[in-house]
């Protein structure tokens, strides 16, 4: 999923940028409104960010303009401006959410989440697609969450990129080239040690018991596997 991060202040923008290909999104980032309208128009993206303080073209001008020719794809405001006014314009605006200035990167996370799977229910971006099994736990990628009886386990769209490529080469190893590729993007610069880190968190979450995973077991000197 492609999401578009119109931000002027360079720090938030590259910090926006870090935390949500963390998550598994392609990012896609501008400066002002006049460059965020042009990205959206050559990039397509699925969700935006948009600040609403930016110099010339602030982040109701290109909510409105976008808005003129979709009504459907995400928007969610990041801004100082946190009076209730603004929030009600924003929201009147077309918005989907506003989020305002300092947050918190779980927060932002959250809320981030709350907006793909609100649109992967929709059917509105590419990104969606059908539910499996794995071992005990149902995967239901339409709405970034697994599912073990009762238990609901919140993931992210690398989570689910991971879990996906697992689930398809059922019984074969998957590289982590084919991680990389498929789940990283093939600009990324491999990582094993990312990688290992992210499989680690992953099992944590979803195996019963993280040291004796079940789900996705480790191939030494290869990759890893998910036996079904």
């Amino acid at each position: 999923m492609k999401i578009l991060v119109a931000e002027d202040d360079i720090h938030i923008r590259e910090g926006l940028v870090e935390v949500l290909e963390g998550e598994g999104y392609q990012v896609v980032a501008a400066a002002d409104g006049e460059e965020a309208l042009r990205l959206y128009h050559a990039e397509h993206p699925e969700l935006l960010c948009l600040d609403i303080m930016m110099p010339g073209m602030n982040g109701y001008d290109v909510c409105k303009a976008i808005r003129k020719e979709n009504a459907a794809v995400p928007i969610l405001f990041i801004s100082a401006k946190s009076e209730e006014i603004d929030r009600v314009l924003g929201l009147e605006l077309g918005a989907d959410d506003f989020i305002g200035k300092p947050f918190g990167v779980r927060e932002l996370v959250a809320r981030i989440r709350a907006i793909t799977r609100r649109a992967l229910a929709q059917g509105g971006t590419a990104s969606a697609s059908t539910a499996f099994r794995m071992g005990d736990l149902d995967v239901l990628p339409n709405e970034l969450r697994a599912k073990r009886g009762e238990t609901v386990i919140d993931l992210g769209m690398r989570d689910m990129s991971i879990l996906k490529l697992l689930h398809e080469k059922k019984g074969q190893v998957v590289t982590r080239d084919e991680f990389f590729d498929r789940c990283w993007g093939i600009n990324h610069l491999p990582n094993s040690r990312t990688l290992d880190q992210h499989i680690s968190q992953l099992r944590k979450r979803i195996e019963q018991e993280p040291k004796q995973p079940k789900i996705i077991r480790t191939v030494q000197g290869a990759g890893y596997r998910y036996d079904g």
